[in-house]
């Protein structure tokens, strides 16, 4: 086994029999640490509903769901996604099949558990909480427990995450017998590739401040992180109406949309994913260059969370973390946590406000076209979601074919040829 796949080597040793917590920081491999062992298991002695996955996120099931699929793909293992936003009956034949593998979130697991006929977790084997600290943050502690309840107790159990709580350490003792605790690092920890700078800004000024560091950093992809689904949305709006190529991605859009804003930015034909904190989990996307915190988080555990989006693998990256007049509290315990005074990331004032006048219009048009989507959401929808997607239901494309709005799309344009 080669020296630096640090999880997987560790869990190799020690995965006979016993249960496991895994504590790793983000980016090093968990995924594969609790994957390889489980699809041994299966290939030594095949069963259909052999593990279940527990996951906080739907894209973040998703993707466990293609990694488990590729590393197991010479041996045919069948997995199922079981997610909200999506159609119960259809996810339903999907588990009459009996797939090998359900990667589920608690909610909808429940959902099938006491709807769904003949479904049953009665013979699994495997179970892994992945992100453990994550679902019990999301107030899914009475999912698990429901679920809990209801498999056998002789089965083997994962429990992975960045980061220990007080809620992991009582999940552990309900949940595992015995466990075996593999820890690459015991403090809260970022990896040494990644660069972490902050700005301290005026709070009116975020968003010119953004888009002076995005035009600064053209060419490279950019995950930038807001505290609500609102900020996201308009942050997005803002910045295509300046001809930048940005996509939101939060939890009031449909999951359709969902994975289709994560596909686009994974695909490269969008450099700006605006994202709150359902992205900040476990997500694996290997080209984002630089992790921008447009607002900070409000805890400092999730700013380890967001930073680890870039800087994966070995790779190398960029953070930067907006701070106002407000964060400065915030701030400090972030770099308490971590253990690190970061720098501060050079920025030209003068050049910043020279842009003024170009974002606060392009701010008055994001207000009007979030204004034109919420009296969308009101009416009986058309087609579906179509509020959702900053590019489908855009309404300054409406107002370019009427005319009124052709000055500034030419401005838009001007500005894509600048950058």
């Amino acid at each position: 086994m080669s020296p630096d796949l640090n999880p997987i080597e560790h869990l190799w040793g020690i995965l006979k029999g016993r249960d496991v917590i895994g504590l790793a920081e983000t980016g090093s491999g968990k995924t594969g640490a609790f994957a390889l062992p489980i699809l041994q298991s299966l290939l030594s002695s095949p069963q259909r509903l052999h593990t279940l996955v527990l996951t906080p996120t739907r894209e973040l099931a998703f993707q466990i769901s293609e990694q488990f699929e590729a590393l197991g793909s010479s041996i045919g293992v069948k997995c199922a996604v079981i997610v909200g936003g999506i159609d119960m009956m259809s996810q339903s034949l999907v588990l009459a099949k009996k797939p090998h593998i359900v990667i589920a979130t608690p909610g909808r697991l429940i959902d099938h558990m006491e709807n769904t006929k003949g479904f049953s977790l009665r013979a699994l084997k495997f179970l892994v909480m992945d992100e453990a600290d994550r679902i019990l943050n999301m107030d899914f502690e009475t999912e698990v427990d429901k679920i809990l309840k209801v498999i056998p107790r002789d089965r083997r159990t994962f429990l992975f995450s960045a980061t220990m709580t007080k809620k992991v350490q009582k999940l552990q003792r309900a949940a595992l017998k015995d466990p075996v605790k593999c820890a690459v690092s015991t403090k809260y920890s970022t990896v040494d590739k990644l660069q972490q700078y902050y700005v301290f800004i005026p709070s009116k000024y975020k968003d010119c401040y953004l888009v002076s560091i995005l035009n600064e950093l053209a060419g490279n992809s950019f995950m930038i992180f807001c505290s609500t689904c609102n900020n996201a949305q308009r942050v997005a709006l803002m910045l295509r109406n300046l001809g930048i190529t940005a996509i939101p991605l939060h939890g009031q859009m449909s999951q359709n949309k969902r994975l289709g804003a994560l596909n686009k930015f994974k695909s490269k034909s969008r450099s700006v994913l605006l994202a709150t904190d359902v992205a900040s989990r476990g997500l694996d996307i290997p080209h984002v260059d630089c992790v921008i915190n447009y607002d900070i988080p409000t805890h400092s555990k999730d700013y380890i969370h967001r930073v680890g989006r870039t800087a994966r693998a070995g790779r190398a990256g960029k953070s930067i973390t907006f701070v106002t007049q407000y964060d400065v509290e915030l701030f400090q315990r972030i770099e308490s946590l971590i253990g690190k005074k970061l720098p501060a990331f050079p920025t030209q004032e003068e050049e910043v406000m020279m842009l003024v006048e170009r974002v606060s219009e392009a701010q008055r048009f994001a207000r009007l076209e979030m204004k034109e989507q919420g009296e969308k959401r009101k009416r009986p929808k058309g087609r579906d979601g179509d509020e959702d997607d900053s590019e489908q239901a855009s309404g300054v494309r409406k107002k370019v074919k009427g005319g009124s709005g052709g000055g500034r799309k030419k401005g838009g344009g001007a500005w894509r040829g600048g950058r």
